[in-house]
């Protein structure tokens, strides 16, 4: 699959940090319609940004959803220039992407799950728990899913509540921790 005529800004575009928004899924009808599983929330917000990055071959290239529709189980698309069932058959799969620098700005102290996954979690008494692999979306709060590292304490996965101010007790974007109020033998 190959994209052609990026403009300069889109080729600046592929040197920033990526965030996954959604994924392209199997074909959908006879026109080269794809189905799209969106990871945004809600789900419509990743149709605010006119192209998005694909992951094509270890290579970031540059995608436009044309047309969409929204259905029952999710959204099915049209990307710009797949018309073709057998063309737009080769995107199935495919993660799609933005530029980090063109979400939204949050209020301090606050953050995308993409800027909490890989911090090292430890707890108020210096114990290490692992990384942050993952998120979970509850509805009471959200969850930092904790697998353990070579450096950590055991070899147990945490999962453990994001709750500022009593559970969460200080991140350190700069050193990439999340310090956590949180026994290392809870729920054992």
């Amino acid at each position: 699959v190959a994209i052609s005529n990026s403009s300069e800004r889109e080729s600046e575009a592929l040197n920033h940090k990526k965030v996954v928004l959604g994924q392209l899924g199997k074909l959908h009808g006879i026109k080269g319609w794809l189905r799209l599983s969106s990871f945004t929330n809600p789900t419509e917000n990743i149709f605010e940004y006119p192209t998005l990055l694909a992951e094509i071959d270890n290579r970031w290239q540059v995608l436009e959803i044309d047309e969409y529709r929204q259905q029952s189980n999710g959204f099915v698309v049209h990307i710009k220039g797949y018309d073709e069932p057998e063309i737009a058959r080769q995107l199935s799969g495919i993660r799609l992407a933005i530029n980090s620098q063109l979400l939204p700005k949050l209020d301090e102290d606050s953050y995308y799950w993409y800027e909490l996954e890989g911090m090292k979690v430890v707890n108020l008494q210096g114990e290490n728990f692992g990384q942050v692999s993952s998120l979970l979306e509850t509805g009471a709060n959200d969850v930092l899913v904790v697998k353990p590292t070579d450096d950590s304490i055991d070899a147990r996965e945490r999962l453990i509540p994001y709750i500022a101010d009593s559970v969460i007790d200080h991140i350190d974007s700069e050193e990439r921790f999340i310090k956590v109020n949180w026994e290392a033998d809870y729920l054992e």
